[in-house]
């Protein structure tokens, strides 16, 4: 997608603070913090959010999920962090990428 901002990190072509990339997926340090860590996990594979998923990404769902506890205990979060999937506009989805959030490290996270 030649608009959207997140291929464009994929390709290079907009900077990012990365943390982590392989050959499906990248994670890289949001741009507007809401905490004192806070990194996106996407996939490097245009998806434009998780009711596009079918049962083909089950398997790059899973990986991204999984790299969730691995990434946050690596950069600190040791003692827990939060995940958010915001999906289409009613669920304050901003960037039409799939994207996982990962974060924590700050006493103002309300409880719920």
């Amino acid at each position: 997608m030649s608009d959207c901002i997140f291929c464009k990190i994929v390709a290079g072509t907009l900077p990012s603070n990365k943390v982590y990339e392989d050959d499906e997926v990248m994670v890289f340090h949001d741009i507007h913090p809401i905490a004192p860590v806070h990194m996106l996990i996407i996939p490097k594979a245009h998806i434009v959010s998780l009711s596009e998923c079918e049962n083909n990404h089950q398997e790059l769902l899973g990986r991204m999920l999984l790299l969730a506890p691995k990434l946050a205990r690596e950069n600190g979060l040791e003692t827990g962090f939060r995940t958010m999937i915001n999906t289409g506009r009613g669920g304050g989805q901003e960037v039409f990428h799939l994207h996982i959030h990962i974060f924590g490290g700050g006493n103002k996270l309300a409880h719920t």
